[in-house]
């Protein structure tokens, strides 16, 4: 955590740190060297010079001119006379046009140059240029107190993001004091100090590759690896044999001595050093700096009304104001809020965001004991591979000998390429999660303070280095780049003339191993299944694609439905209330690997669709989510239903929702490639039921059958009852079935179909259980 206490600057704790527009922080004193001044001649230069930025003299080569005219200025100072001497204080006038070449094109409030003279942050510091003997700013300068240039504009640029940003006439102390990064670097060095005692035994230097706990004294170290082994390690990892045997072996260093304390340094150093632009000393020193042990901090009060404290907070420009900015400020008009309110609701989005990153770390921490485990697996594999090799060269006599050392050598080179790689990964994996927890520490550190304004500050800033932390653990960063597993194997059986072209045979490519069904991702809707599942993690073997096999929900054979790259497939058109058994297998260059366990999936036991916006005639008018359909015409237009039916029972209702002029609509089931311009049943791909206010027809190939008394009107109900697992069809109007049985040996796939004109308007219901007390038709003469 201690690197997110540091300033960018100067690489020590902050000290009095500021909240820079940009989110980030630097010190009060840090910030006086590298603000930057406008000399007073630069404001009566022509607008296109202040504003031209890509020609000239750039604005930040232009304030670097300027830094050696007047001294930066100061978090205290306020626009006006000097506070402690007989330097110029009068107020800033005439054109600000000096001011506004430093904004960004978009009026942003920031803007951006080119250093010259740079920190090694890459900041630019300007050194203090003396005033000549006698003036008015040496002595305001020696009562340690310095002013504003009366007509001169500053800015300052952030040390990390290398924004720049105008100051106003107050300065410095424009900035808000981050008071709660204060307490913390406060508490920091309290807890440090008392751990100093502590730690001050000597270190003793251990070894590196122990997996012992805790590790064994080092004995030696290797000056060409670096690394300090125990004498059981050196033996086992550092043999003196083969490239080892040019290694030298030296015995470990001494450990490094405590540093000294800071307070014993030097008595000034107890008492701080002035900072470069004056030595005034801040209103906020004996605040949260000053504070210490157990004393109380004090409440945060506005900069723009001092005696005022924080009570609300504005969401427009994010930060806390007290009711006389609502009242007289320029926050009058901005959206406001409680300032707890929004206090706890930033910090339930920064926990939030902590949460992943916990996760992540945790996640990082078991990869790293995998990956020393995959250190220990390479070296004992190494040996017994080795072992082997000795024992099969020994073998064939004289004549291996000058081969066995080749082999030999690929063997260690295999070994260190594994080695390096792994030792790489574990660098950049520690470099992460180090980063991450102290970034954990902090923000935790930040949920523990009880000032809301003070959070509230630095919140948003915090919520979005959390979420780049977390997302910095991309896919596959926390997977191992190679395997413990040494792909070698020696073939001892050749003849002596061949033993000059002995090798190593590499082991061909694996078949895939057995895909993982992901069933919280497996789901049926209507008759359509959707199926997921993933490779294995820490798998070697390449995939070139997957095969998806299912049955033909009778428990029969199975049959591949897809084959492809892709990990999630949905399959349509399938029975419904059908039970279907699925399972997935893997291939690549070497074949097909097992099959996956089987999934089982129910299809819904009734159908649930509407009216099919792609499938109906152009006339045709759809609302109500496609579930209510009309027609814009005089002349019958047919629409299909989004449903296929080739198996079980199924039943449905049109409900009549207005009927002018008798028309004759037509309900019934067609083939999807039906005529959609035509009455429904006069082609060959349709059968139905046409209906007018007095009686109805059965048709099919323009064939009418089965005249029936009884019609519909207004409020009418049409049942539909498609029962193929008998192959028959059958209507029904208002609960009572319309004549016989319509069609007999009906066999295939059907669609629910519709034709109607601009007289007629019906509305689909579906879903629906098959009735068992719909009425039986009516006998002759009833």
């Amino acid at each position: 955590m201690e690197e997110e206490l540091k300033c960018p600057v100067c690489g020590s704790l902050f000290r009095e740190p500021i909240i820079l527009p940009c989110s980030h922080n630097v010190c009060l004193p840090c910030a006086r060297t590298i603000a930057v001044q406008t000399p007073d001649g630069e404001q009566h230069l022509p607008p296109p010079l202040l504003h031209s930025r890509g020609s000239g003299l750039p604005a930040g080569a232009a304030a670097a001119a300027a830094a050696a005219a007047a001294p930066p200025p100061d978090h205290e100072t306020p626009a006006g006379p000097a506070c402690g001497g007989g330097g110029s204080g009068s107020a800033a006038g005439g054109d600000h046009a000096d001011k506004l070449s430093l904004f960004s094109e978009t009026d942003s409030g920031y803007g951006s140059y080119t250093p010259s003279l740079k920190s090694p942050n890459g900041v630019r510091v300007l050194p203090t240029v003396p005033a000549p003997p006698g003036s008015s700013a040496a002595a305001a300068r020696g009562a340690a107190c310095c002013s504003l240039p009366s007509a001169s504009s500053s800015s300052i640029t952030c040390p990390q993001c290398h924004r720049s940003a105008s100051l106003d006439h107050r300065g410095l102390r424009g900035f808000r004091r981050n008071r709660l990064l204060e307490a913390i670097v406060q508490r920091h060095q309290q807890g440090r100090g008392a751990a100093h005692g502590a730690s001050t035994a000597a270190a003793v230097a251990v070894c590196q590759l122990c997996d012992r706990t805790p590790p064994e004294p080092a004995a030696t170290l290797c000056e060409q690896c670096d690394v300090l082994y125990c004498a059981a390690c050196q033996l086992k990892c550092h043999p003196s044999r083969g490239p080892f045997a040019k290694h030298r072996l030296v015995s470990p260093p001494p450990p490094p001595r405590a540093p000294a304390e800071a307070a014993s340094a030097s008595p000034g150093a107890a008492q701080g050093a002035p900072s470069a632009g004056g030595s005034c000393k801040s209103p906020g020193a004996t605040g949260a700096g000053a504070a210490g042990g157990g004393a109380a901090r004090k409440y945060a009060t506005c900069p723009d009304h001092e005696m005022e404290n924080y009570s609300m907070y504005c969401v427009s420009c994010r930060a806390p104001v007290c009711y006389l900015c609502l009242e007289e400020g320029r926050h009058g008009k901005h959206e406001v809020k409680p300032l707890g309110t929004m206090w706890k609701q930033h910090k339930a989005q920064l926990s939030q965001a902590l949460n992943g990153v916990s996760d992540k770390a945790k996640e990082a921490k078991e990869f790293l004991v995998q990956l020393k485990n995959i250190l220990q697996q390479i070296q004992e594999n190494g040996l017994d591979h080795e072992a082997c090799l000795v024992a099969q060269c020994d073998a064939l006599v004289d004549a291996l000998t000058r081969q066995k050392a080749k082999l030999l050598t690929k063997i260690t080179k295999e070994r260190e390429n594994k080695l390096k790689m792994v030792w790489d990964q574990i660098s950049h994996c520690t470099l992460k999660l180090r980063q991450s927890t102290g970034l954990m520490e902090y923000c935790l550190e930040v949920i523990k303070e009880n000032d809301p304004s003070g959070f509230l500050q630095i919140s948003d800033a915090l919520i979005k280095r959390v979420q780049v932390s977390q997302e910095q653990w991309v896919k596959g960063a926390l997977e191992p780049k190679v395997s413990a597993e040494f792909e070698l194997t020696l073939d001892s059986g050749p003849l002596l003339q061949a033993i000059h072209q002995l090798d190593f045979i590499q082991m061909k490519c694996r078949v895939p191993p057995v895909p993982l069904l992901q069933l919280e991702k497996c789901c049926t809707r209507n008759n359509s299944v959707t199926l997921a599942w993933r490779t294995p993690p820490f798998t070697h073997s390449t995939v070139d694609g997957y095969i998806l096999e299912l049955d033909d929900g009778d428990g029969g054979q199975f049959r591949e439905v897809y084959v492809g790259k892709e990990t999630l497939c949905t399959i349509d058109g399938l029975h419904f209330n059908s039970t279907y058994n699925a399972r997935v297998k893997a291939f690549n260059s070497s074949g097909v690997g097992p099959y996956s366990k089987t999934v089982v999936l129910q299809t819904s036991d009734v159908a649930w669709f509407t009216f099919d916006p792609n499938s109906g005639h152009r006339d045709i008018i759809l609302s109500n989510d496609n579930q209510t359909a009309t027609c814009s015409s005089y002349d019958d237009r047919v629409v299909l239903g989004t449903a296929a039916f080739s198996k079980g029972v199924h039943y449905w209702e049109l409900h009549v929702d207005r009927y002018d002029n008798h028309p004759d609509p037509a309900f019934g089931v067609a083939r999807a490639s039906v005529g959609k311009d035509m009455m429904l049943g006069k082609d060959d791909k349709a059968w139905a039921m046409y209906v007018d206010s007095n009686r109805s027809w059965f048709m099919h190939c323009s064939s009418h059958t089965n005249r029936t008394e009884g019609g519909v009107c207004k409020g009418a109900t049409v049942g539909v009852l498609l029962d193929l697992n008998e192959h028959t069809l059958t209507f029904f109007i208002n609960g009572q079935q319309q004549g016989p049985t319509a069609f007999s040996h009906v066999d295939g796939v059907f669609m629910p179909a519709l034709s109607l004109n601009r007289n007629v308007q019906v509305t689909l219901h579906t879903g629906l259980e098959v009735p068992t007390n719909l009425g039986r038709p009516k006998l002759p003469g009833n």
